[in-house]
């Protein structure tokens, strides 16, 4: 396999307006081969001061010359899409890690601003072949033809946008970011179906009145979506009507750090801050149902989390700049890597591997996570001690 370097253009933005930290990276590389069509590790040489313990391991490091902001994996777990800090946009296949496509154009290369959400199209629900949809913090709305790396239609509106959440069906896309104004699309025609809002009355917390940074769709539902930011509340909301209709005070929100657990009507929410980072609420009562004790190491500020298949918790964040794992049953760390070269601004795992994967120790798959100018290709399937191979 080629060498794992992607030779982005330096850009000259840096992304601290979105509230990310300071990254500063540095460079690691990894030998690598593959076995059933997943990245497997042979040789690792990583700097001393990041720690891999328990089920994880880094498969792979990809050094890029922007920050990583935001990754996707597409439904089908063939590709996965990783948004720039300089507005680029690069789509993996997963299997190998290598750079498959390259998503830019005049727009991007002249606003050079931070892609800060990815959404895939799948190509049997979609007209016009398989789609991304990325946001961009210049208030642009981007519908890419992946295999011809070609925008299609572009969307222009006068906030910075900072998240995005496409509906189930992948009929509806909602965007916010900067305004108190939640945006509703729809995908086909790209023309805006709506908008939902707050009431002029700011007594009433029926909507965000702070920066918006995360979007999450009711997995089973195209009308109902959750919402969080800066103001330290999650926002229920039901696309037909202006205002929320539901509220949970409390996570305090900076990055895509909301997601719904269906089964058992569960919200989990990661956030910025020193304590009580990672939540999980009742979606009906709004009630909080546990706080998950930090790793023994310490606690991060988060700026993602999400579900992981039916028994674990993926996370990740700044202070110990991690990317951490966790058993939902005992809430025990059941991987963690920390010390990354900067914090860990989004996670994503295959998502269709668990479905097709019935291991026996459950939930394996593969999960990338973006820290400063790297992208790493991950495992959580259980490591085996070297005296046991």
């Amino acid at each position: 396999m080629d060498s794992s370097v992607d030779h982005s253009h330096i850009p000259g933005h840096q992304s601290h307006s979105l509230s990310s930290p300071h990254f500063a990276g540095s460079h690691e590389s990894h030998g690598d081969g593959h076995h059933k069509g997943l990245v497997t590790e042979v040789h690792q040489h990583k700097p001393h001061h990041v720690s891999v313990e328990g089920d994880i391991k880094i498969l792979k490091t990809v050094e890029l010359n922007s920050e990583g902001m935001c990754c996707k994996f597409s439904e089908d777990g063939e590709k996965m899409a990783l948004g720039l800090s300089n507005g680029d946009i690069k789509v993996y296949k997963a299997a190998t890690g290598s750079c498959i496509y390259h998503l830019s154009d005049e727009d991007t290369k002249s606003d050079r601003l931070p892609v800060t959400s990815l959404n895939f199209v799948p190509k049997d629900l979609s007209s016009r072949g398989e789609l991304l949809i990325a946001t961009y913090a210049s208030g642009v709305i981007k519908f890419w033809h992946i295999e011809t790396a070609t925008s299609l239609q572009t969307i222009h509106e006068s906030c910075q946008l900072l998240a995005a959440s496409l509906s189930p069906s992948s009929l509806h896309l909602v965007v916010g970011g900067s305004s108190e104004q939640i945006y509703l699309y729809d995908v086909a025609t790209g023309k805006k179906a709506g908008i939902c809002a707050p009431s002029p009355n700011k007594l009433v917390m029926d909507g965000h009145r702070f920066r918006i940074f995360a979007l999450k769709h009711y997995p089973i539902d195209d009308c109902t979506f959750l919402s969080g930011g800066w103001d330290d509340t999650i926002q229920i909301w039901d696309q037909r009507e202006e205002h929320s209709v539901r509220r949970i005070f409390g996570p305090h929100i900076c990055g895509d750090g909301l997601d719904v657990d269906v089964k058992h009507g569960h919200i989990l929410s990661a956030s910025w801050r020193k304590h009580d980072v990672l939540q999980v609420w009742d979606f009906k009562t709004g009630n909080r149902i546990k706080t998950i004790p930090p790793d023994f190491s310490g606690d991060s500020l988060l700026y993602c989390g999400q579900w992981l298949g039916k028994d674990h918790i993926l996370c990740g964040g700044s202070e110990q700049n991690i990317v951490r794992v966790i058993d939902k049953t005992t809430l025990a760390t059941s991987g963690i890597i920390s010390h990354l070269p900067s914090g860990v601004y989004s996670v994503d795992h295959d998502r269709n591997r668990l479905s097709r994967h019935h291991h026996h120790h459950g939930d394996v798959t593969m999960i990338t996570a973006t820290a400063g100018n790297h992208l790493y290709f991950l495992s959580n399937a259980p490591v085996v001690p070297k005296h046991e191979k």
